[in-house]
């Protein structure tokens, strides 16, 4: 069988950690960040560890990230 491909969109977006759990930055930063209230602001402030369901979809796209 062939290598599976990684998407680059994917690598370039997303990180794992040791544990295999998915890092990627906050959504919702580029732009109309006055009409934000402070609070989200700072809660969208650095990396976040994404959801379960959201987890599955990255990892399908990187298939050999995130083993050990």
């Amino acid at each position: 069988m062939p290598k599976m491909k990684t998407k680059s969109a994917a690598k370039k977006r997303f990180r794992f950690t040791a544990s295999g759990l998915v890092i990627a930055g906050a959504a919702g930063k580029r732009h109309g960040m006055i009409k934000r209230s402070n609070k989200t602001i700072r809660n969208q402030r650095g990396t976040m560890i994404l959801a379960a369901g959201d987890e599955r979809l990255v990892k399908i796209h990187m298939p050999y990230a995130g083993k050990k």
